[in-house]
C-alpha cells in the first residue's frame, strides 16, 4: 500500500532551504552595505559578529521563509482553480498524481544551499525548479485533461502569474516614485 502523503513535508523543507540560501546571501551584502556606510562599527560595540549574523539571519530567513509560503499558498490555489475550470478529472487524482512535482523543488532547495554566494545562480536555480515542476506538472495533468483543456489551464496560470508580476511591479514603483518626490531635494 503506498501512503498518499509521503511527499507532504517536502514542500515545507523546500521553503525552508530556499529561505536559508537567500537568507544567507542577504545577510552577507547587508554586512557589506553597513560596513559601507559605517553602521556596523556601531552595531559591534553592542552585539558580536556572529551575533549580528544571526540575528540578521533570523530576520531575513524569516521574511523569505513567508514570502514563499505566501506564493506557494497562492500558487497552489491558481492551480486548483485552474483544475476546477479545466479539468475532466472528478476523483483528484490529477492532484494525486502531480504530488511528485515537490520532490524537484526539494533538490532545488538542496542545489541552492551551495550557490549562497551568487544571486544570479540562487536566481537560476529557483528559476529552473520552478519550471521544471511546471513541466511535470502539466505532463501529469495531460493525463486527466483534453487538449484545448490543457491550452486553458496553461493560458489561465500565465495570465494570472503575469498579471499578479505586474501589479507587484506597479505598486513598487509607484511607491518608488512616491519616495523619490518626497525628498527634500527632488523638488
Amino acid at each position: 500500500m503506498k501512503n498518499p502523503y509521503l511527499y507532504s513535508y517536502l514542500p515545507l523543507f523546500s521553503i525552508l532551504l530556499f529561505s536559508l540560501s537567500f537568507g544567507i546571501f542577504t545577510v552577507g551584502k547587508l554586512i557589506e552595505l553597513f560596513r559601507s556606510i559605517g553602521l556596523y562599527a556601531g552595531m559591534l560595540e553592542f552585539f558580536s559578529d556572529m551575533e549580528i549574523r544571526m540575528l540578521l539571519l533570523f530576520i531575513i530567513f524569516l521574511c523569505f521563509f513567508m514570502l514563499f509560503s505566501a506564493l506557494k499558498l497562492v500558487g497552489e490555489t491558481v492551480h486548483e482553480i485552474a483544475m476546477l475550470l479545466f479539468s475532466n478529472d472528478s476523483e483528484g487524482q490529477a492532484v494525486k498524481g502531480a504530488r511528485l512535482g515537490y520532490v524537484i523543488f526539494f533538490f532545488g532547495g538542496l542545489v541552492s544551499t551551495l550557490a549562497v554566494q551568487s544571486f544570479l545562480l540562487l536566481m537560476i536555480i529557483f528559476a529552473l525548479s520552478l519550471f521544471c515542476s511546471f513541466v511535470y506538472t502539466v505532463y501529469k495533468m495531460s493525463q486527466y485533461t483534453s487538449l484545448a483543456g490543457m491550452v486553458g489551464l496553461i493560458v489561465f496560470e500565465i495570465l494570472f502569474w503575469a498579471m499578479f508580476l505586474a501589479a507587484v511591479f506597479f505598486a513598487c514603483l509607484k511607491l518608488y516614485n512616491g519616495i523619490l518626490a518626497s525628498l527634500p531635494f527632488a523638488n
